[in-house]
């Protein structure tokens, strides 16, 4: 009687309804440390809106987080996320990759389940009109101008090679920053494609080592891009080395080691230490699961935010959450969180990094 009567989740628990939220990110495979960090993220918002209690319909409820493992594969991420319609998610934090997230919109959106992403940035996710799609941090339209506009203006880059790993992410971020090279007055003296797979890059290398550019763009992970510039410098590529999100996290280091030194790369929002909560985040987070890659403190947001949700519609019923969704004004770890009419999030930053004396140390950020 109080399942049907609240139709709140699908199982009770001594203190209540249980409500399942999948979160879905790869936690196998050469991304799964990002994975990892993502569903840390996740699991200390889950943990903690447990502990403070949370009430629905005047009934006592605990949040369930469902991990679940699309290995940043385009085919898994479409399974999974109807494995998690089928077990009666009430919601999803996912994808980490925007050519996981893309696919599996579809699955939610016909289920009318929501849907936040902490980390997809592809402009295609939320573009597509469903009204299930949000996500918490900028995307490539915005990260792909600030890198490219940067490139040009403060770098001095004249002639520009780029390479994309042919993903959702890779190739979209790409994309965006040819456009702005362009519109910035650079030239583009090379477009190359690998995969999200490749780990020699001696071809592409040698090719774009004949065209003397300025600059090489990389649209794609950090294990690629640690080898990449590893490569480069064997090669006697002097070009700077310019990359996204994708690169910019401590992993991005180790794979790199002393060729990492210089290589510069952007990051969607505020650097840690400058985002409203990011120093209390940094010490909770790293006292229980040790150092942050880049997106734990968004799907922390993303789950703050679905809650949020919940509460104003006093349900966890997907289409009153929904309802409620385009709502969203709150102070979260990373700043203030709005979505605009697609979904996307309001007012997104950009800060962009360089490695310094093997850490990543902040040059800029743009809004």
């Amino acid at each position: 009687m109080l399942l049907t009567g609240c139709g709140q989740g699908k199982n009770t628990a001594a203190n209540g309804v249980v409500i399942r939220i999948g979160s879905v990110v790869p936690l196998t495979g050469p991304q799964s440390h990002i994975g990892k960090d993502n569903d840390n993220g996740a699991r200390l918002a889950v943990d903690e809106i447990n502990a403070q209690g949370l009430k629905l319909a005047g009934q006592p409820v605990k949040l369930e987080l469902i991990s679940e493992d699309d290995a940043a594969d385009p085919k898994t991420a479409a399974t999974v996320a109807q494995k998690l319609v089928d077990e009666g998610a009430k919601a999803v934090i996912g994808h980490l990759n925007s050519g996981t997230t893309i696919p599996a919109s579809r699955i939610y959106h016909d289920n009318g389940i929501p849907q936040i992403s902490p980390s997809a940035t592809a402009i295609a996710y939320t573009a597509q009109g469903y009204g299930t799609a949000y996500r918490v941090m900028a995307n490539d339209a915005q990260q792909g101008k600030a890198l490219g506009q940067y490139a040009v203006t403060k770098l001095g880059a004249k002639k520009v090679a780029v390479i994309d790993d042919r993903t959702a992410y890779g190739q979209g971020l790409a994309d965006e920053f040819e456009k702005a090279v362009k519109a910035a007055g650079a030239s583009i003296a090379a477009r190359e494609y690998t995969s999200d797979k490749a780990t020699d890059f001696s071809a592409i290398l040698t090719s774009i080592k004949g065209k003397n550019p300025d600059l090489v763009f990389f649209g794609g992970m950090d294990p690629q891009g640690g080898p990449m510039s590893q490569q480069m410098k064997r090669l006697g590529l002097r070009a700077q080395l310019l990359g996204g999100d994708g690169l910019q996290n401590i992993n991005f280091l180790k794979l790199a080691g002393v060729d990492a030194e210089g290589v510069i790369a952007s990051s969607p929002g505020l650097p840690l230490a400058a985002m409203p909560g990011g120093p209390a985040f940094k010490q909770k987070f790293e006292a229980r699961f040790g150092p942050i890659q880049v997106y734990a403190p968004y799907a922390y947001d993303a789950v703050n935010v679905l809650v949020a949700a919940m509460k104003r519609a006093d349900s966890a019923e997907p289409a009153k959450v929904l309802a409620e969704l385009p709502k969203t004004d709150q102070a979260g770890v990373t700043g203030p969180l709005r979505f605009d009419a697609k979904g996307d999030i309001a007012g997104g930053s950009v800060t962009l990094y360089r490695v310094k004396n093997g850490a990543w140390v902040v040059l800029e950020t743009v809004k």
